[in-house]
């Protein structure tokens, strides 16, 4: 383990509120970065899909990006290291999403879906938090649930890749809206038993579970109430 000032791994009642509170801060920070990224892009046009030239060379440069940084934020979870990567990731999802973010506020009720999206996300955010502090949930029934979802997700993603069925692809997202939100709860009841003893780490999981549902929830709004007049 690293010498870091972020270790809290003796597991006292107080040292777990600590990590939780480190967490729930470090988590509003990230989304510093993160809109500063969507704000830039959009400014300066980039979009991925358009960069790479097709739908399978953008997948694969976004897995690259998110599973080499959530490798090496895991492996920094400990020190002021693993804060800088996340930041560092936050700009990148913050790139990532602003193509879809212009093109919602292109449409004529698009700020309204925007702001419907942001609101859904954040309610859903502080009752699955609250909910994870009064849970008696089996946590490691629901992780084991959350890891069968997992994979069920990824193939449903990868299949719909070749399929590009409207209908599976708004399934899709309602299912990440579904994990994603268990999820919240699974990492809050997580550091609160003091099975996650990173801030880091917890508020990178927080952080991930809130972008899946906020896009989640904007592709299926637009999908459904989405207007061009």
């Amino acid at each position: 383990m690293q010498n870091d000032v972020y270790d809290y791994t003796s597991g006292s009642a107080v040292q777990k509120n600590t990590v939780l509170q480190k967490t729930y801060r470090l988590l509003g920070l990230s989304f510093i970065p993160a809109a500063a990224g969507a704000f830039i892009s959009s400014q300066m046009g980039f979009s991925l899909y358009a960069m790479m030239g097709g739908r399978w060379m953008s997948f694969i440069v976004l897995l690259v990006f998110f599973y080499g940084m959530v490798f090496m934020i895991e492996k920094n979870r400990y020190s002021n290291t693993g804060v800088a990567l996340l930041m560092v990731f936050t700009f990148g999802m913050g790139v990532l999403i602003s193509p879809t973010l212009q093109y919602a506020l292109n449409l004529s009720n698009g700020a309204q879906i925007v702001g419907i999206a942001a609101a859904m996300t954040a309610a859903v955010f502080f009752t699955m938090s609250a909910m994870a502090r009064r849970s008696g949930m089996n946590m490691s029934s629901l992780g084991r649930f959350l890891t069968v979802g997992a994979v069920i997700l990824m193939i449903a993603v990868v299949a719909n890749l070749f399929l590009q069925i409207p209908a599976l692809s708004l399934t899709i997202s309602a299912g990440f809206v579904l994990f994603s939100s268990l999820m919240i709860m699974f990492q809050v009841r997580q550091v609160i038993d003091g099975g996650e003893d990173s801030h880091i780490s917890a508020a990178l999981t927080i952080f991930i579970s809130l972008y899946n549902i906020f896009s989640s929830l904007l592709h299926i709004l637009m999908s459904l109430t989405g207007s061009d007049e």
